[in-house]
């Protein structure tokens, strides 16, 4: 049963890992000017960017309930939170270096661990997370208010504007999200299992896939240096 669940789970993301090196090598483009695009208004990579978060931080909380919704293992979960963390510190450095003035002080990974620490709280739980996680999610897309601009509240979200940084993953209305993954990872994962979760991934792409998923942080934290410097030999 844990094979399959994790096939399918590794499956889905390393469909977003693709979707998201795609996303960021257009990206990188774009700052070398091999090609022009407004990344903060044209509607298709904002979807694209909204679609790409919306996979990996579901699947944050659909792993959050399968690796601790029968029992926490506290060294297994301490030990992924640290180096969730010392990630998320090493990207803050990186970002800081190349953008000092829109370093990333509260990106994706940074939103995994406070998500990942709060979604523990909730994993017990069923429909509750369905509702709680919706109406985050409505909250954060429209409630705002001046006090969270605030340079120690910008984390949470409900800012009336976004902060100039490369990458912004705040609390709101991004934890409905995770929280709508535990949902799913406990209905998906209830007796009896539907035929597609039981996905196992045996033809080549499947493979590739699910490899990539199950080393996801490690292609997240290699991809964009690796990007940058063939495109700094190219076009530097």
């Amino acid at each position: 049963m844990n094979f399959i669940r994790y096939s399918f789970i590794d499956g889905l993301r390393g469909v977003a890992i693709v979707l998201m090196m795609a996303y960021h090598f257009t990206f990188d483009l774009n700052n070398f000017n091999v090609v022009h695009i407004d990344f903060n208004h044209d509607h298709f990579w904002l979807s694209a960017r909204a679609l790409i978060v919306s996979m990996f931080l579901g699947l944050v909380g659909v792993s959050l309930y399968l690796a601790n919704g029968h029992g926490f293992n506290l060294r297994r979960y301490w030990r992924r939170i640290g180096t969730l963390s010392l990630c998320a510190l090493a990207v803050s450095i990186a970002s800081y270096i190349m953008f000092p003035r829109t370093m990333i002080f509260f990106g994706i990974l940074h939103f995994i661990v406070v998500g990942s620490l709060l979604g523990a709280l909730f994993v017990r739980f069923y429909w509750l997370n369905l509702a709680i996680g919706s109406a985050v999610i409505v909250v954060g897309l429209l409630a705002h208010d001046p006090l969270f601009n605030h340079p120690a509240l910008q984390w949470v979200g409900l800012m009336t504007h976004k902060p100039a940084t490369e990458d912004y993953v705040p609390v709101f209305p991004w934890f409905g999200v995770v929280l709508i993954g535990i949902f799913l990872g406990k209905y998906i994962y209830s007796d009896p299992v539907p035929a597609f979760a039981r996905w196992q991934g045996n033809t080549p792409l499947g493979r590739i896939l699910t490899l990539g998923g199950r080393h996801s942080l490690l292609i997240y934290m290699l991809h964009q240096p690796l990007f940058i410097g063939i495109l700094y030999v190219i076009f530097g």
